[in-house]
């Protein structure tokens, strides 16, 4: 199976994605299509052994739509200059029409050639005019209306289109009436109402637009921070060249104040950067060589050459844009409803209008009345406000996710995040900082601690467990090579194997021990180093225990915050580690976490978290992103505390990628706002259809109630003005 992100043209309404939505989830050799309207693309799962993209791109034409291609999710538009001309000039027009329309009934001076009362053929005509220049400037309009009829996904656009163009033909009739000497049919002209329609829907796109726009600048920020050029060293002189000249393995150069370029290695120099961007750190952090660098990073004062390694769609940055777009492009359960209620509103509103059409006929109210009242239930029942009530508050609440340093793989995750109620936390590297030294060694051996440490540090070297980085860290500092290792081998929960001058090494917990069943002299050593705060390593040689070496982390600076603040939300809060039940424990009473789960191997972290899962516990596992991998998947959410190079690597649904326990926080409190707004946005648009539809039907006309079509196109307008205006209260904070 074969993923890919279709950007599409022709959306205005959820009843559009909807549609298209259904329409590509029916076609043979699609595995699952996924629409959203916000960021007007397509995310579609396919066996590329019977389709390609010309297919799918044909899939889309025949549903109603324009696929554009991929999405290129580094290469966002900024808005349209000329776009905003054009609905100014049109804006013009529509209040110099509404002049000559109106003008006449409040007294205004008018020009006699299309005075109404002077000369009502010249009116008439200008009208006309007018109608048929706005017509042109929404044909858009028009033709999605008529294409999506065609193909049975009835819209937004269909109910405008049938509305603007029943009123159009009538005032055509009666203006040929008034040509042939019928002035009476001057008071049966509607085509003010055309052009009002169309303006107020334009006006809407137009807000519409703006406010998708807004949602997108958190990643906008993310695109524009890589530059667009690079200098890189060649036959040992610099040369200028574009990004998508540099190739991996090219040395990269960065002088003070210039921006890495690309993701890579420093091979030399040293200097300052500032990763904030991304790492959420407002410190410069100093790099060296051997150390990372993301593309985006300002260097503060040093010069550096470092080699390219990851480049265009493979950066950090990338992968948060891919994350962010495919996110918005899940949908959360809530969405499904919305979505589900849109499918059957328009043909429901379509049915209705046709229905109070044909009793106002029976009724004897005239065919004008019953057009009138037929146009109006359309204009005024369109869906615009409860299509973006779901999907523009997911996205906006993603954007500042990111903003956050707090990336989410599913939008479903703004809606369950606030469902939590138990917290499971790893240790090393979650509640504590990753950043361990040798606290102490007990060496029972005939080497000395330089070199036993030596050989440690040199089998540490080929490991990724967080404790591997007290070790080379130590052979760094010490300016100790890292001797040659044979037959290294991960003994997945307990530790490292590996030879060294033929001498075989074993190095873990106590677990490993009893793998190889060997016997521990040294347990009082043991619970006296964990009693210290220490997790504890045993080197093995010839099956004797050589040495203990404990190793102290640092608790991170708000753990104790935000633990504490969890448990005033009656939030339960679990430390489950595979580190000694001593050194486990007195980090979770400097913290304030109650329950400790230790010594536990990864699939039995596993098996914790499905047992608080059966106790209706609804759990978010917190993690290193790769150790924890299975538990985290496991969990009904799993978060990684990672740094934003490593982003790709995770199995996790939520990326941390400021390393801040408070993001978990934050994004607790995101999802209770946006699934209280959403509620809110969906609310109001109901209620804005339960309400003016019975209006513009005439049930309030006994009491001298009613509305034009006109002033239905302005109603609408206000609709998705509020919720637009309640969605954007996210970003307040």
């Amino acid at each position: 199976m074969k993923k890919i992100i279709l950007s599409i043209e022709g959306m205005t309404c959820s009843a559009c994605s909807n549609g298209l939505e259904k329409y590509l989830n029916k076609q043979n050799g699609i595995k699952q299509a996924s629409v959203n309207l916000v960021m007007a693309n397509a995310s579609i799962e396919y066996d590329e052994k019977i389709l390609n993209i010309d297919n799918l791109n044909e899939f889309v034409r025949k549903a109603g739509f324009k696929s554009l291609g991929e999405f290129k999710e580094i290469k966002i538009e900024g808005k349209n200059k000329k776009e905003k001309i054009k609905f100014i000039c049109f804006t013009v027009l529509a209040i110099i029409l509404m002049y000559i329309a109106m003008g006449h009934m409040i007294n205004l001076p008018t020009l006699s050639i299309i005075d109404v009362n002077k000369n009502p053929i010249g009116y008439t005509i200008c009208l006309f005019i007018f109608s048929i220049i706005f017509m042109i400037y929404g044909f858009d309009v028009l033709k999605n209306g008529y294409k999506n009829l065609i193909h049975k996904t009835a819209n937004m656009d269909t109910l405008v289109g049938i509305g603007v163009i029943s009123s159009f033909l009538y005032s055509l009739y009666n203006m040929t009436l008034l040509f042939n000497g019928d002035s009476s049919a001057i008071h049966h002209l509607y085509f003010e109402s055309v052009v009002m329609v169309i303006y107020f829907i334009k006006l809407g796109r137009y807000i519409d637009k703006l406010s998708k726009d807004k949602t997108k600048e958190a990643i906008q920020k993310l695109v524009k921070i890589t530059p667009e050029t690079a200098k890189i060293k060649l036959n040992g002189k610099e040369k200028k060249v574009t990004i998508d000249e540099v190739h991996k393995g090219d040395i990269v150069i960065s002088k003070p104040g210039e921006r890495i370029s690309v993701d890579g290695e420093i091979i030399e120099g040293k200097t300052h950067l500032d990763e904030s961007f991304i790492t959420g750190e407002s410190k410069p952090v100093t790099r060296s060589v051997g150390d990372k660098v993301i593309a985006g990073s300002i260097n503060y004062d040093g010069y550096i050459e470092y080699k390219a390694e990851k480049i265009g769609k493979e950066s950090a940055i990338s992968e948060i844009v891919k994350l962010v777009v495919e996110a918005s492009n899940t949908k959360a359960p809530i969405a499904k409803i919305a979505d589900t209620v849109s499918g059957y509103f328009v043909p429901v509103v379509i049915g209705i209008s046709i229905i109070t059409f044909i009793m106002y006929l029976i009724l004897g109210y005239g065919f004008e009345s019953a057009l009138i009242t037929f146009v109006t239930i359309l204009v005024i029942a369109c869906p615009c406000s409860l299509g973006l009530a779901t999907p523009l508050a997911i996205v906006v609440a993603e954007g500042k996710c990111v903003s956050h340093g707090i990336l989410i793989k599913k939008s479903e995750i703004l809606e369950n995040a606030q469902k939590v109620n138990t917290i499971v936390f790893d240790k090393t590297g979650t509640l504590t900082y990753g950043t361990l030294k040798i606290a102490e060694v007990k060496n029972y051996s005939n080497i000395n601690d330089k070199k036993l440490l030596q050989l440690v540090g040199s089998i540490e070297s080929k490991s990724t467990h967080p404790i591997s980085k007290a070790f080379t860290d130590y052979l760094k500092d010490n300016k100790l090579e890292i001797l040659p290792i044979k037959e290294f081998g991960n003994v997945s929960g307990f530790g490292i194997i590996g030879k060294i001058e033929e001498q075989k090494f074993i190095i873990g917990n106590a677990k490993i021990l009893e793998s190889y069943k060997i016997k521990n002299k040294y347990e009082k050593d043991e619970k006296k180093l964990a009693k210290q705060g220490n997790s504890i390593v045993y080197v093995v040689q010839n099956e004797q225990i050589i040495a203990l070496i404990g190793v102290n982390d640092i608790v991170r600076e708000n753990s104790k915050q935000v633990i504490n603040e969890l448990n005033n939300n009656n939030i339960d809060t679990i430390m489950l580690t595979g580190d000694n039940k001593e050194t486990a424990e007195k980090i979770a009473k400097d913290i304030g976490i109650t329950k400790v789960i230790a010594n536990v191997l990864p699939n039995e972290k596993t098996n914790m978290i499905k047992k608080l899962k059966q106790e209706n516990r609804y759990v978010m596992m917190c993690g290193d992103g790769i150790n924890d991998s299975p538990a985290l998947a496991t969990a009904d959410i799993g978060v990684s505390v990672k740094s934003g190079t490593d982003i790709a690597m995770d199995s996790s649904d939520v990326i941390l990628t400021k390393n801040d326990l408070n993001s978990i926080l934050k994004l607790i409190d995101i999802s209770k706002r946006t699934i209280r707004i959403i509620k809110q946005n969906l609310f109001w648009a109901f209620f804005y259809n339960i309400l003016m539809i019975p209006i513009a039907i005439g049930v309030l006309k006994p009491f001298g109630i009613s509305i034009s079509p006109m002033v239905a196109s302005l109603a609408m307008v206000f609709s998705s003005i509020t919720v637009i205006l309640n969605t954007l209260r996210l970003k307040k904070r």
